[in-house]
């Protein structure tokens, strides 16, 4: 197949440092080319993703000067050139885009990386109609109220890209963003309570991040909780393959968390509340500890040694792999192809 990808012109393909949604698009396009099949990647000129990649504008605009007539003209181009190009489907993970699509006569799939139960579930509700909605966790479908949902398919990474690690670092792991629903001020007061070691690594970009690290997180440090800042992907592995363990105490139903796959990957068992997706990716009492109450992850640090690293990598070969990722999304490419062609004939 000819897969034509549009992403988002924010951040660039793969991220230099954070960014879910641009490594979740890395590694579906280099999977599908290592699949055997045709891949154009419509993203920013910084993005060093080993794909054809095309773009209008050079480097990523970045989140902070988001608005509607960049994405627009990112989306204009980006069609054109797949047109040109004869994409079979078009995955685009922009907003604007599924909805200019609608005359051009390509097969458009896309993709919810946020909550249906925000303004986007307006978005998406309208759009569905023409453009099937893929959603990344059963729990984020399960909230889609009217807006129909083409398929479930958990996000995957690429194994090589997270070796195993030792897990002997001797420190519990925060890793995401400087904000309060991914409750990185409560990690740090469970880890004290517990007597571990807490490293942090946040991204810290947009004024309400700096803000809440202030007043929040800032007072909070010492010896024992260090914050590392915003890291790339190579730190980010060495941090996930010492520590003891991942901790997500996490306070609001996130369709998806990209760091847990990737701690697990590295063997490292994931510490997390029960919301969202949580209970799809981590098997409590095997690959970590759910709990309802973050207060009663202070008893679970206790215990990570009780859990076995190399289950926690077992798991995400078994079911986030980039491989079986790759494969869930050409089922719904190929569906929707041929659903076009018979309705053509």
């Amino acid at each position: 197949m000819k897969i034509a990808i549009i992403s988002p012109p924010w951040v660039a393909v793969p991220p230099q440092a954070y960014g879910g949604t641009e490594n979740v698009i890395d590694t579906l396009a280099r999977g599908l080319v290592d699949a055997g099949h045709e891949v154009l990647l419509f993203a920013t000129g910084d993005s060093t993703c080993p794909v054809p990649t095309e773009w209008v504008y050079p480097r990523a605009v970045g989140t902070a000067t988001a608005a509607s007539a960049t994405e627009l003209r990112h989306v204009v181009h980006a069609y054109e050139r797949a047109l040109e190009w004869g994409a079979d489907v078009v995955h685009d993970h922009t907003l604007v885009g599924p909805f200019y699509a609608r005359e051009l006569g390509v097969p458009v799939v896309t993709t919810n990386h946020g909550p249906f139960q925000s303004e986007l579930g307006d978005v998406y509700r309208a759009m569905a109609p023409s453009t099937p909605v893929i959603a990344i966790s059963h729990h984020q479908a399960s909230t889609a109220q009217d807006t129909e949902v083409a398929r479930v398919i958990h996000h995957g990474v690429d194994l090589e890209q997270f070796p195993v690690g030792s897990g002997e670092g001797g420190f519990a792991l925060f890793l995401g963003r400087m904000n309060p629903d991914k409750g990185v001020h409560t990690a740090i007061d469970l880890a004290r309570a517990a007597g571990v070691p807490l490293k942090i690594a946040a991204k810290m970009a947009e004024p309400a991040e700096r803000e809440f690290f202030l007043e929040h997180v800032k007072p909070r440090l010492g010896e024992d909780v260090v914050y590392l800042g915003e890291v790339d992907h190579a730190t980010k592995v060495e941090l996930l393959g010492e520590a003891s363990c991942l901790l997500n105490p996490i306070e609001w139903h996130e369709p998806f968390g990209m760091v847990m796959i990737e701690s697990l990957a590295c063997g490292t068992p994931v510490l997390a509340t029960r919301f969202g997706s949580v209970p799809e990716i981590v098997d409590d009492g095997v690959t970590g500890f759910v709990r309802d109450d973050a207060d009663d992850l202070v008893e679970a640090l206790g215990r990570v040694e009780e859990l076995d690293r190399g289950a926690c990598r077992a798991a995400v070969v078994d079911r986030f792999s980039q491989r079986r990722m790759v494969r869930d999304h050409l089922e719904l490419f190929r569906s929707v192809t041929d659903a076009r062609h018979l309705h053509a004939a």
